[in-house]
């Protein structure tokens, strides 16, 4: 399922990122690349334990944690500390799989990369290139969203940046494991989950056909939720 979240930032947290990230020093984004990363990777990246990213990533975070869309989709169970990327003068990030387990910076043990996300920092306007390209089921999707909006898709997707020829490409990314590690169980869920929030607006909360719905949805999750 590729999802794209529109407003995942309101455009005050958007102008609060900028101002930390804009101002920063910035590292080869290889040097949290793995040996086939370093073939098709040509970026910048903030510091994973610099002040600048410690601070940015609160943001996100808070802005995952209020986001509905986010939430039914993911499911989180643990979420990877968003980091940040820059992309000018004909940088990008070539085709590639992100790798399948992210060991956490901090020494706090892993996360399985369930799903990936984008979250996008600049005006599209602003800059040429820079799709994010992914490789799903139904041909290949180009996803270039204005600042503040997301993309969720799944890590185990093809996936490239093209190269920036204008401007400067700037976003926050992360890796999710999510509740439920299969792919169609989540998307199952998260059509279910969906649909009752559209009932609900169009019934009685204490409807038997809703009631019976919720009852549904979680205990397809007990059944599908890990551990």
């Amino acid at each position: 399922m590729l999802l794209p979240i529109p407003g995942l930032l309101t455009q005050d947290e958007v102008q609060q990122l900028r101002a930390i990230i804009d101002g920063a020093d910035w590292i080869d984004g290889n040097a949290t690349s793995g040996h086939q990363a370093r073939l098709v990777k040509d970026n910048l990246q903030l510091p994973e334990n610099g002040e600048a990213a410690q601070h940015a990533r609160q943001v996100v975070l808070t802005a995952l944690g209020r986001h509905p869309a986010f939430i039914s989709a993911a499911l989180p169970a643990r979420i990877y500390p968003p980091m940040f990327n820059s992309y000018a003068g004909g940088q990008n990030y070539g085709l590639h799989v992100d790798n399948a387990v992210r060991v956490l910076p901090d020494g706090g043990g892993s996360v399985r990369a369930d799903l990936s996300m984008t979250v996008f920092l600049e005006d599209p306007a602003a800059y040429d290139g820079g799709d994010l390209t992914i490789e799903t089921a139904f041909g290949v999707q180009r996803v270039k969203l204005p600042a503040g909006d997301a993309v969720l898709y799944p890590s185990s997707s093809l996936h490239r940046v093209e190269p920036v020829t204008r401007g400067r490409r700037l976003a926050s990314f992360l890796w999710v494991q999510s509740m439920v590690r299969d792919e169609r169980a989540r998307s199952s869920l998260f059509d279910l989950d969906q649909s009752i929030q559209q009932l609900s607006t169009e019934l009685d909360q204490g409807h038997p056909a809703l009631v019976r719905l919720t009852g549904v949805y979680h205990n397809l999750l007990r059944r599908w939720a890990d551990g």
